[in-house]
C-alpha cells in the first residue's frame, strides 16, 4: 500500500492542497481521459463512458491542520486551527512548519509545568488556544521563516502494522487512495464518471458543493472515513462502525439522509458479489454527499464510509480488509451505475 503511505504523508490542509493534488493528479493522469482543477482548488477527472448517467466520485483531499496565526517576540508561534480537534490528542506532537523553509516544531501548552502545578491547576481542561508551536529559533529568525497563514501539520509518518494502517491524515486519504484504485481497476462502464478530488471538505463541504455545481451529476458517491467506536470505553449502542467488519454503507449523517435507492443497489451488490459490509448511521459529522445532494435542483446521493478508528488523531487507524472491500464496492457501483432505477414510485 505505497500509494496510500504517499497520499498520507504528503501535507495539504484546507486551502493549501497543492502538494496533495499534485500527486493526486499525477496518479490519475494516466486512468482518465481528461483533468482539470477549479477556482476552488478541486481536481475534477473525467473518464469517458458511453452515454450513461454522469456519476461523480468525491474524495476529500484537504487534512485537518494549522495555520500560524501570530508569533511572539521569542519566536513562539500561535495557532489557528483548520478543522476539527480534540485538544487532549494533541500535547507534545511533533509539527512540520511549511514556511519559507519547511521547520520541526513541538506542540505545547502555555500552561507550566506538571512540577509546578497546584492542586487547584490540576485537571483543568486544554483549550485549544492554549496550544503554540516552538520552533527553537529566535522570533526576528521565526517572523522571517514563518508568514502568517504557514500552514501547519502532524510530523508522523504512516505505518504498516500488519491488518491495519496508521497514519494522521488517513481522514480522508485512504478514500482518495480507494477512488484511484476503483478508477485503476475499472471494468466496461456505461456511466460518465467524474472522480473529484475534493478541497477544503473539512471547513463545511466547500469544494464538493461548487464541483457538483459545475459537474451537475445525476448521481453522487462520496467516499469518506467513519468512526469505529470499537474500543475500552464505548459502548455498542455507541458503535457506528467496527474494523474489520467491512466497508460501511452510509444511512444517514449530519448533512444528508442517503437516497434509499442507492443504499439498497449498494447493498444488493454486496449480497451478489459477497463484499463485506455493515450498515452506518453517524449521528454527528458530515461528508461531500450532503454537498452534492443540495445542488442545483437536488441529487440522488449517498456516502460509502471506511470504517476508522481515532478519527482526527495522529493515529487514525483502518483495516487493510475494510479498504478492499470499499475499492471493490466503488467499482462495481461505477460499472452498473446505468441500471439503478431512480425514478420515484
Amino acid at each position: 500500500m505505497e500509494l496510500l503511505k504517499r497520499l498520507c504523508e504528503t501535507p495539504g490542509i484546507a486551502s493549501r492542497e497543492d502538494p496533495i493534488r499534485g500527486v493526486i493528479h499525477d496518479e490519475l493522469k494516466p486512468l482518465v481521459t481528461d483533468l482539470r482543477v477549479d477556482a476552488l482548488g478541486n481536481l475534477i477527472a473525467y473518464r469517458q463512458g458511453q452515454g450513461g448517467p454522469r456519476v461523480m466520485i468525491a474524495a476529500h483531499m484537504d487534512q485537518i491542520g494549522f495555520m500560524a496565526r501570530h508569533i511572539d517576540e521569542n519566536g513562539f508561534i500561535r495557532l489557528q486551527p483548520v478543522g476539527g480537534f480534540d485538544p487532549r490528542t494533541l500535547v507534545a506532537q511533533r509539527v512540520r512548519v511549511h514556511g519559507q523553509e519547511e521547520l520541526t516544531g513541538v506542540l505545547m501548552p502555555a500552561t507550566k509545568p506538571t512540577h509546578l502545578l497546584d492542586e487547584s491547576e490540576r485537571g483543568k481542561a486544554l483549550q485549544l488556544d492554549a496550544l503554540f508551536v516552538d520552533v527553537g529559533l529566535s522570533g526576528e529568525r521565526t517572523k522571517e521563516l514563518v508568514p502568517l497563514g504557514t500552514p501547519i501539520t502532524f510530523d508522523r509518518t504512516c505505518n504498516d502494522l500488519g491488518d491495519v494502517m496508521v497514519s494522521p491524515a488517513m481522514d480522508d486519504r485512504v478514500s482518495v487512495y480507494i477512488m484511484i484504485e476503483a478508477i485503476r481497476g475499472l471494468g466496461e462502464h456505461n456511466a460518465e464518471v467524474y472522480a473529484v478530488a475534493s478541497s477544503q471538505e473539512e471547513v463545511g463541504l466547500r469544494g464538493a458543493t461548487v464541483a457538483a455545481f459545475g459537474v451537475e451529476p445525476d448521481i453522487g458517491l462520496a467516499l469518506d472515513g467513519t468512526l469505529a467506536v470499537d474500543i475500552p470505553g464505548s459502548t455498542e449502542a455507541d458503535r457506528v462502525s467496527k474494523l474489520g467488519d467491512g466497508t460501511a454503507i452510509k444511512i444517514m449523517d449530519s448533512s444528508l439522509i442517503c437516497d434509499p435507492r442507492l443504499v439498497a443497489h449498494c447493498r444488493n451488490i454486496c449480497d451478489k458479489n459477497d463484499i463485506k459490509y455493515q450498515m452506518e448511521i453517524l449521528p454527528r459529522g458530515g461528508t461531500d454527499g450532503g454537498a452534492i445532494q443540495r445542488t442545483r435542483d437536488g441529487v440522488p446521493a449517498i456516502t460509502i464510509s471506511t470504517p476508522t478508528r481515532y478519527v482526527h488523531t495522529v493515529n487514525e487507524m483502518v483495516h487493510k480488509q475494510d479498504v478492499a472491500a470499499t475499492v471493490d464496492l466503488v467499482r462495481r457501483f461505477i460499472e452498473t451505475a446505468h441500471e439503478i432505477d431512480l425514478s420515484w414510485k
